[in-house]
């Protein structure tokens, strides 16, 4: 699989990993974590949801910025690393909850995200910057596609096991504890601790509260306090499991720095000719410009797709029957689906990639971003059709009731998840393989980082998900998300000749 591409990419993507681990937990309890530890609803969280993942990606442009400013592009890779561990650290230490001080609490969370989100910054784009530059080599330039397909397949190989050891640690505290799982009891809990609760969800929490606890429960505020205080301790320690994955990532990193290329040589490397025939201020000037207006169109896609961590993750916990062939599931494993098919289509995805080539009929780059755009608003396609058929009851109705009437089959979240992954597979490692193909030399890092920026303002718009999701009928909300897709797949399509002919 790697035999026709650099020697550098499996070590580059394995140091990857732990990037990815940290950021597939996040995905998975983020938002969960944030309204079972503080109470939040899911626009609240959703706003710091946003924020997070918006500041993840816009300090990507920071760090390519210092990393071009100091040419010391390693080193600002290395100290990334150090600084996500630290962050997660932060929110792994765990405090009781209830919260006797929300303001303070919630403030040394979101320090905890800042310092995550600025190392994340240091890190991502730069270490892309690494591989793009594997493929500036004649030998491999033919294959820059492929290759930035396979380091996405195998970053996300840890980003499989990850929502899957946070659920796992979770609810091995619970039944060290004595208790069982259930995704609706936190908010019920902090309903009745804060005596907002409506009769028929008191009703129902104190039905759930004998299935966890395998008792009749006479004290609703008391199991509330101590249900509440173990499920999210759980959690705590689910991110403190992201720290080992950052310590690995460190370990290989440093195993094979010496072995990785160093864009700031290749710049001073670099003949007078190839100056002169690649990096005229026109030819700067074209290839910036295309740059900027792929970053934005993928804006709206971004808004998208990464509703993933949202509002899907809102509807697998409130909407969706959390059995699976008679298994029970937990919301959080949803997240597992996304890298899973990443790691096992990827080869497909590559295989048609090669089939078309070898008929002379593959798609340019700016073309397979297009198309996956398409295949992105069918993901969400078939949530509005699945939402709409099962006639789903406003979030306000299943709030004041303490749980949903009906509840979708798991196999509707299943199969958009599938196909969203096919339209990241066309969007993202392609996306990333276009900037570094068009990129100035002198401008790999921020043109990753702007790649990268594009995302981040995609991901502050998520919010907007999580308000429509909470005030509108669900099968509307997804609907959204079609349009926003389907404009982006039509812009993109406009632009085709001429990022093409840029690209060449």
């Amino acid at each position: 699989m790697f035999k026709n591409h650099p020697k550098g990419l499996l070590a580059a993507a394995l140091a990857n990993m732990g990037e990815r681990f940290g950021f597939y937990t996040m995905m998975a309890i983020l938002v969960l974590f944030l309204q079972a530890k503080f109470g939040l609803n899911g626009t609240n969280a959703g706003y710091i949801y946003s924020t997070f993942y918006f500041s993840i990606y816009i300090l990507a442009l920071v760090g390519g910025i210092i990393a071009d400013k100091t040419r010391n592009y390693k080193g600002t890779i290395m100290a990334g690393i150090l600084m996500m561990a630290l962050g997660y650290l932060l929110i792994a230490i765990p405090s009781p909850t209830p919260v006797s001080n929300v303001t303070l609490y919630l403030t040394i969370t979101c320090v905890g995200l800042f310092v995550i989100a600025f190392g994340n910054g240091l890190f991502k784009g730069n270490l892309q910057a690494l591989v793009g530059q594997m493929y500036d080599n004649e030998q491999y330039s033919k294959m820059r596609d492929s290759g930035f397909s396979l380091f996405y397949m195998f970053i996300n190989v840890g980003a499989i096991f990850a929502p899957m050891l946070a659920v796992g640690i979770r609810n091995w505290w619970l039944r060290q504890c004595g208790y069982g799982y259930n995704a609706d009891l936190p908010a019920l809990c902090h309903g009745q601790i804060n005596g907002t609760i409506t009769p028929e969800a008191k009703e129902t929490l104190t039905r759930l509260a004998t299935e966890v606890s395998g008792q009749q429960v006479t004290d609703l505020t008391a199991f509330a306090n101590d249900y509440l205080n173990v499920f999210v301790t759980g959690f705590h320690y689910a991110f403190a499991a992201a720290i080992g994955a950052m310590a690995i990532s460190l370990v290989i990193y440093l195993l094979n720095k010496k072995n990785f290329p160093d864009p700031s040589q290749k710049a001073a490397a670099q003949s007078k000719q190839t100056q002169v025939v690649e990096m005229s201020v026109a030819e700067v000037r074209q290839r910036l410009l295309a740059l900027f207006a792929v970053f934005g169109v993928v804006i709206f896609f971004w808004f998208s797709f990464h509703q993933n961590g949202l509002t899907l993750t809102y509807f697998a916990k409130e909407y969706t029957a959390l059995n699976l062939f008679g298994m029970d599931i937990t919301a959080e494993l949803f997240q597992s689906l996304n890298p899973f098919f990443v790691v096992f289509l990827t080869p497909l995805v590559m295989a048609v990639f090669e089939w078309q080539r070898k008929r002379g009929a593959e798609p340019s780059t700016p073309k397979k971003i297009a198309i996956g755009m398409g295949i992105a608003a069918t993901a969400f396609l078939v949530m509005t059709i699945g939402s709409y058929l099962a006639n789903l009851p406003l979030h306000k109705d299943i709030i004041a009731a303490g749980t949903s009437p009906v509840k979708v089959t798991p196999l509707l979240l299943i199969v958009t998840y599938f196909i969203l992954t096919v339209a990241e597979l066309y969007i993202s490692p392609l996306g990333i393989s276009f900037v570094s193909k068009v990129a100035p030399p002198k401008y790999q890092g921020i043109m990753q980082g702007g790649w990268l920026g594009a995302t981040a303002l995609g991901n502050q718009l998520l919010v907007i998900g999580a308000v429509l999701y909470e005030s509108i009928p669900i099968w509307m909300t997804w609907g959204v998300f079609v349009i926003a897709c389907c404009i982006s797949m039509f812009t993109m399509l406009a632009m085709l000749k001429w990022l093409e002919r840029v690209a060449k």
